[in-house]
C-alpha cells in the first residue's frame, strides 16, 4: 500500500507596513510558473450579514523564488479577521504563516482623517500560528492616546479622525447591559472634557459608577452629532488585552466598596471594569 505524501511545508510570508496604513506581502514559493494571488478571508462572525468576504490580490515575481502581494490603504478592507491564503498555479488555496514582519511604520503612523476615517491594518500570529490580518474602519474615529491612573479615577487623553470637537462636546459611559443584580444595568454618566482642535482629555471618576462594565464613548459635537467609540488603534499591536495591562483602584460608591480600573476589549475598544468588593 502507497503511503499518502508527507503535507506540503507552509508558505511563508513577510510583511512589511508602510506609513499611509499599506501592507505588503513577501511570498516564499519556488518553482511556481503560473498565476498566483494572495487571498484574504474575513471570518463570517466578524461580518454582519454573517457572510464571509474576499479580497484577492494578484502575487508577482519580485525576487528569485519570491512574490508579492501589495494591499495599499486605499483598498477598502472592512472591519474584522481576514485569514490569510496563496493561491499558486495549478493548486488549492494554502494557509499562510507568519514569516518576518516589520511594523515600525505604523507604530509611527499619524493618520490626516482627511478623508473622514482612518483604516488600520495589523498582521499577526493565531494561536494556531496562522497568518491574519486584523482591520478596523472606523468613521470618524476617537483614539486613545494616554490613559493616566489619578486618585480615585482614570484621565484619558486621546485625538479625534474625521471629525471636529465643538462647544458641548463631552465624553459618555454607558453601561453594558446584563450585569449583575444591582449592578450598571442600562445607566449612562456623561463627563465634561477639555478640548483643543482635535485633542481631549477627560477623567472618570470611580465613585459614581455601579458594578458591571462601562464603555467609553465620545460626543464630538454634544447631543446634536455622532457617538464614536473610544480606542486604541494606531500602532502595531493587534491585541491590547494581555500586552496593555494597567492597575485597579479600590474606591467607595453608593452600591458599597468597588475595585475599578480600564482594559482594552477583544477589539481594543476602551472600557471600564467595576467589580463589587465584600464591605
Amino acid at each position: 500500500m502507497t503511503p499518502p505524501p508527507p503535507p506540503a511545508a507552509p508558505l511563508r510570508a513577510d510583511c512589511i507596513g508602510d506609513s499611509a496604513g499599506g501592507l505588503t506581502f513577501d511570498v516564499a514559493a519556488r518553482g511556481n510558473a503560473g498565476a498566483a494571488l494572495l487571498i484574504l478571508r474575513r471570518r463570517a462572525t466578524d461580518a454582519l450579514d454573517g457572510t464571509g468576504e474576499t479580497v484577492s490580490l494578484p502575487l508577482a515575481p519580485a525576487a528569485e523564488g519570491r512574490l508579492r502581494a501589495a494591499l495599499p490603504s486605499s483598498v477598502s478592507l472592512p472591519e474584522g479577521r481576514w485569514d490569510a491564503y496563496a493561491l499558486l498555479s495549478g493548486g488549492e488555496p494554502r494557509r499562510l504563516v507568519p514569516g518576518v514582519t516589520d511594523l515600525r511604520s505604523l507604530a509611527e503612523r499619524t493618520p490626516s482623517g482627511l478623508l473622514g476615517h482612518v483604516a488600520v491594518r495589523i498582521p499577526y500570529a493565531t494561536r494556531q500560528g496562522n497568518l491574519t490580518v486584523r482591520s478596523w474602519l472606523r468613521a470618524p474615529h476617537a483614539e486613545a492616546v494616554e490613559l493616566r491612573l489619578v486618585s480615585g479615577g482614570l484621565t484619558v487623553r486621546g485625538r479625534v479622525y474625521g471629525t471636529q470637537l465643538v462647544p458641548g462636546a463631552d465624553a459618555e459611559l454607558r453601561a453594558r447591559p446584563g450585569g449583575e443584580e444591582g449592578g450598571a444595568g442600562d445607566g449612562v454618566r456623561r463627563v465634561r472634557l477639555m478640548a483643543e482642535r482635535t485633542e481631549f482629555v477627560f477623567t472618570v471618576p470611580y465613585d459614581g459608577l455601579a458594578p458591571g462594565v462601562w464603555d467609553l464613548w465620545l460626543r464630538p459635537a454634544g447631543d446634536a452629532g455622532p457617538v464614536v467609540r473610544l480606542a486604541r488603534l494606531l500602532d502595531d499591536v493587534a491585541d491590547k488585552n494581555p500586552v496593555l495591562t494597567f492597575p485597579r483602584a479600590r474606591v467607595r460608591t453608593p452600591h458599597g466598596p468597588v475595585e475599578a480600573g480600564p482594559y482594552y476589549t477583544r477589539d481594543n475598544d476602551l472600557s471600564l471594569a467595576v467589580s463589587p468588593l465584600d464591605a
